[in-house]
């Protein structure tokens, strides 16, 4: 068997379940190899029904005094059935499983193993998994993968697939030399795809995902290094020798500039009339600014003669982006009489508005773009592009920076980044780019309030959003999952927002939006939200980037603990935005000190970068049984801050190994650059 090969090659692979594969990303037998479990799970020691906890996933040892029976009613099929023992109780329930009802003999003993839950007084498990006590026995105390799946693919089969393809004799041959391996602690390449999927225990796990995670920062280093070279220290042939249009902009704003803000700017004009090309990021910390310090960088090469293009990475917010641009730029053509001319480009527009864009583009009529992706397309045609500005870099693909970037002839380069990544981190994940940062917020800016609270407080919390709504505020509120899991016992957005209409009054518009909604629903939420057509928007972190509503004053996160401080941080980053006071409420569901003490970071301090390296202190192994944390750069093993040693390490290999590739590094090196587009987001 070679890597290479389909998995339509594998026992048991035929037309319907390759396409359902193909769903996941999954083509060849590498690409299997390469699909990490998204968490792990254990099956303990089982207990009886007197002895259970609600609130944990149970191992539960029974029999059932009467066979399984239909629940009549509802839109989904149940099937239930009840074990006692004494006064003890626990009702199970399956959903669309109606053959369990010939498979369960009553009066047979069995393992039933989920969560245990509290559903009106009624201790209840709902799609237990079943086994038979030998069954269970030779599963005890191991380590099985979660897989993320899809319509028509479940546990076992992907389980059964890997198996199938790691029962082969190594498939890779290790482009790592031993002695690197050996001085940084890191596994044999097949040693690590083996116990990533089926660990021998924790310390198996936790090496495997340190040698794969190495791998992603490692290729991701070598990537940008390979960037950097092909385009280091290119000749400035847009050279802009004045920032007059800057300064009479500067005039009409309604506030001063920050110290900060006045030094970056001058970093950046000095890359204008610098000899080289500019190629700059700038970090600042939520809502310190950065979005003005575009519009002076577009106006200067507007004024020198070149074509700007502000990328976004969502139409609602490239939306906002020009009309706030337009609005701004009209009040500078009444002071100056400069008419910038500034149009917008999304993916929605219709064939008719995009060719009008496109000619006017092409004709020399725009001197801004704004828009999404839809502005790297290949009908996309500037007259002369001299100033590239990317917003929230960390949502784009590799790839499409370079695409941007290839639409003219060297451009200038600005990248945007709200994300707090110290500076260390920064200089090898942008090892492409120097580095400006805007560290001090507006004293316009009111701070937020912040609490971390359990769950207790929902009640209180719960009228404390009506009556903000009542003043004519909205409210974000965050779950981390989209709906409920057999494996997590977490709240989740489809569930929520059902519970929280029933609580909040009729009159309060509560919606949803998760990140398995397509791309159009995703923004028509976001509009009207935008519009105030809906108060109580409940959500996973998609909201995280690409929407800003001035109105929003509360932001409440459920299972606050199970996410990543920076990530919180920019969650937070929501609210904020306007002139009434704002608060965040982060709803902590375990009672870990550890937790809590991570948590209260975010109480004392609303400084991104500050709250950054705490995390980076705090942080230990991370939690290999759960959700990923960090959530910033999407990587699909490596944690950015869990993991901040490997990329130190991974940003050095790849300065000794950027000038000699072995041969069957550059193979990777070419399928990790085939995927970046989409999968790997700086």
């Amino acid at each position: 068997m070679k890597i290479t090969d389909s998995i339509r090659n594998l026992r048991g692979v035929g037309d319907k379940i390759e396409k359902n594969l193909n769903k996941l990303g999954i083509f060849t037998v590498e690409d299997l190899l390469e699909y990490y479990p998204r968490a792990y799970q254990t099956y303990d020691e089982p207990v009886d029904v007197s002895e259970i906890t609600p609130g944990k996933r149970l191992a539960v040892r029974g029999y059932l005094h009467r066979s399984l029976a239909r629940i009549p009613g509802g839109r989904v099929e149940k099937t239930a059935g009840v074990l006692t023992e004494g006064n003890s109780r626990l009702q199970l329930i399956w959903y669309r499983m109606p053959y369990l009802k010939k498979q369960i003999i009553s009066g047979k003993t069995y393992i039933f193993y989920g969560a245990v839950k509290n559903k009106n007084g009624q201790w209840t498990m709902e799609q237990a998994e079943i086994f038979e006590p030998e069954a269970y026995e030779k599963i005890r105390s191991s380590i099985q993968p979660i897989y993320s799946l899809t319509e028509g693919v479940h546990q076992k089969l992907i389980g059964r697939l890997v198996r199938q393809v790691l029962d082969e004799e190594q498939l890779f041959e290790d482009y790592l030399p031993e002695e690197l391996r050996i001085e940084f602690h890191l596994a044999e390449y097949n040693y690590a795809l083996n116990n990533i999927h089926y660990p021998k225990d924790r310390e198996s796990l936790t090496s495997a995902r340190r040698r794969l995670g190495f791998d992603e920062f490692f290729l991701f280093a070598l990537a940008i290094r390979r960037m950097k070279a092909s385009r280091e220290r290119s000749e400035n042939i847009h050279p802009a020798d004045s920032s007059a249009w800057a300064e009479k902009f500067i005039g009409c704003l309604n506030y001063s500039l920050t110290a900060a803000q006045q030094r970056v700017w001058k970093e950046i004009f000095a890359n204008f009339s610098g000899r080289h090309v500019m190629n700059r990021l700038l970090q600042g910390d939520v809502g310190s600014g950065k979005t003005v310090i575009a519009q002076l960088a577009l106006l200067t090469a507007a004024e020198a003669g070149y074509q700007g293009c502000l990328m976004a990475p969502t139409e609602v917010l490239a939306r906002q982006h020009y009309e706030s641009f337009q609005q701004d730029f009209e009040k500078f053509y009444k002071v100056s009489g400069i008419r910038i001319r500034c149009r917008l480009l999304t993916g929605s527009m219709r064939a008719g508005e995009k060719r009008d864009v496109y000619e006017a583009l092409e004709n020399n009529e725009i001197d801004i773009l704004i828009g999404t992706h839809a502005v790297i397309q290949e009908k996309v045609h500037f007259h002369n592009l001299g100033m590239v500005i990317t917003d929230e870099q960390h949502r784009f693909g590799v790839n499409q920076r370079e695409w941007l970037f290839d639409k003219g002839n060297l451009p200038h380069v600005l990248v945007m980044s709200a994300t707090p990544i110290p500076r260390t981190l920064a200089i090898i994940l942008y090892g492409d780019l120097d580095i400006s940062v805007i560290d001090e917020l507006p004293a316009r800016r009111k701070p937020i309030k912040n609490c971390v609270v359990d769950t207790g407080y929902r009640p209180a919390a719960y009228r404390f959003i009506e009556k903000q709504v009542s003043e004519g505020h909205q409210v974000y509120i965050i779950c981390p999952m989209v709906e409920e899991s057999e494996f997590m016992d977490l709240e989740n957005v489809l569930d929520y927002t059902e519970k929280i209409r029933k609580i909040l009054p009729p009159s309060i518009r509560v919606d949803y939006l998760h990140g398995k909604m397509t791309g159009a629903q995703k923004d028509e939420i976001m509009e009207r939200f935008h519009r105030k057509e809906i108060q109580v928007l409940v959500s996973t972190t998609v909201i995280e980037v690409g929407i800003n509503v001035p109105n929003a004053t509360v932001m409440m996160v459920e299972n606050a603990e199970r996410f990543g401080l920076a990530q919180l941080h920019q969650l937070r980053g929501r609210v904020g935005r306007g002139d009434a006071q704002s608060y965040c409420i982060f709803i902590q569901s375990g009672k870990s000190d550890s937790a809590k003490e991570r948590l209260e970071i975010l109480v004392k301090s609303n400084d991104g970068f500050y709250i950054a390296a705490e995390d980076l202190k705090l942080r230990g192994p991370g939690d290999m049984f759960g959700l990923r944390q960090s959530g910033l750069m999407d990587f699909h093993i490596a944690d950015l801050f869990q993991d901040s040693d490997l990329l130190q390490i991974a940003g050095d290999c790849a300065k000794k190994y950027e000038n000699e590739i072995p041969e069957n590094l550059e193979r990777r090196m070419e399928r990790y650059m085939r995927l970046a587009g989409s999968d790997v987001i700086l």
